[in-house]
C-alpha cells in the first residue's frame, strides 16, 4: 500500500510538473503577420497569387502575392562566404528554397521589412504610423553592405546540407528526411524532440527559413501525441515563429529550453553528445 501510495504522489507531481510547461497566449498566434490587421492578405493573395497584382511571370504555389521579382535569380553569401545560394528564377521552380526562402526575402531582406515591409499593392487603409514607429524586424541582408548583406547570417540555402555522424548526430538522412535513430539521436528526442523541418534537395536535407521558423504561429508550439518529442503533449511558448518550445522569458534560471531548440542541429554542443544525463529543463 505504501509503495502505491508513493507512486500516486509520484504521478501527481509528474503532471504538474508537465503542467507548468504549458502555456495558455491570449493573443493571436500570427503575431506580427498580422501586419497591423491585415492578416493572410499580408502575404497571399487569394485570386491568381502575384499574376493577380499585374506581374506576370511570377506565378506562385501558396498564391503568393508580395513582389519577389527583384530577388528572381539573385545570388547569396551566408556564413562568411561558406555557403552559396542562387534563388530560384521564379517562383514555380520546383525547390524548397522557393517557399523555404524566396517568399520569406520578398519582405525580410533587409530593404522591406525595415522600412514598410510591403511594397505592393494595397487596397486596404493603413494606420499613418504603419511600420514608422513600429518597423518590423528582420534579421536578413543587413549585416553588411551591398549585396554581400547575408556574410553573417546563418548557413541557408540549397548548398547548407544536414549532415550525420563525424561530430553531428548519430542518425541518417532518407529521401531528404532527416531520421534521428542513433542512441544520442533518439535520447536527445526523447528529452525534448526534433521538430525542425529541412527542405529536400535531390534527397539532401538542406536548412532553409522554415527549416526553423512557422510564419504562422509566433508565440505558440503545439506538440501532439504524434510528434518526433518525449515531451508531454500540449501547446508550449515560443518565440521568433520558431518550430518548438523556446521561451527565453521562462522566469526558471535553470531552464535550457533555448539552448535545446538550437542542439536539434548542433548536436556537438547537447548535453546527449557529452556525456550529461540533463532532459529538457522548464
Amino acid at each position: 500500500m505504501k509503495s502505491l501510495i508513493l507512486s500516486a504522489i509520484t504521478l501527481l507531481l509528474a503532471l504538474a510538473a508537465a503542467s507548468a510547461q504549458m502555456t495558455k497566449v491570449t493573443s493571436d498566434v500570427l503575431g506580427a503577420h498580422l501586419n497591423y490587421g491585415r492578416g493572410c492578405t499580408a502575404c497571399h493573395a487569394p485570386h491568381s497569387g502575384s499574376s493577380g497584382n499585374d506581374m506576370a511571370g511570377n506565378q506562385s504555389n501558396a498564391l503568393w502575392g508580395v513582389d519577389a521579382s527583384g530577388l528572381l535569380g539573385k545570388t547569396i553569401s551566408t556564413d562568411g562566404g561558406k555557403y552559396v545560394e542562387v534563388l530560384p528564377s521564379s517562383l514555380s521552380a520546383n525547390t524548397p528554397d522557393v517557399g523555404g526562402m524566396l517568399v520569406c526575402l520578398s519582405c525580410h531582406d533587409g530593404n522591406y521589412a525595415t522600412s514598410t515591409a510591403m511594397k505592393n499593392k494595397v487596397y486596404e487603409q493603413l494606420p499613418a504610423s504603419y511600420a514608422n514607429s513600429n518597423v518590423i524586424p528582420t534579421l536578413l541582408g543587413k549585416t553588411t553592405s551591398g549585396a554581400s548583406g547575408y556574410l553573417g547570417d546563418h548557413p541557408s540555402g540549397l548548398s547548407a546540407a544536414i549532415k550525420c555522424g563525424g561530430g553531428q548526430w548519430d542518425c541518417n538522412v532518407t529521401n531528404g528526411e532527416v531520421k534521428m535513430t542513433g542512441p544520442n539521436a533518439s535520447r536527445f528526442v526523447n528529452n525534448y524532440g526534433f521538430f525542425v523541418k529541412p527542405g529536400n534537395y535531390n534527397n539532401t536535407a538542406v536548412v532553409v527559413c522554415t527549416t526553423c521558423h512557422e510564419p504562422h504561429s509566433m508565440n505558440v508550439f503545439t506538440v501532439t501525441s504524434g510528434s518526433n518529442s518525449g515531451l508531454p503533449s500540449g501547446t508550449y511558448a515560443t518565440s521568433f515563429f520558431l518550430r518548438g518550445p523556446y521561451n527565453p522569458a521562462d522566469t526558471n534560471l535553470a531552464t535550457n529550453q533555448t539552448a535545446q531548440f538550437c542542439r536539434q542541429c548542433h548536436a556537438e554542443l547537447s548535453n546527449e553528445m557529452n556525456g550529461s544525463t540533463a532532459g529538457t529543463i522548464f
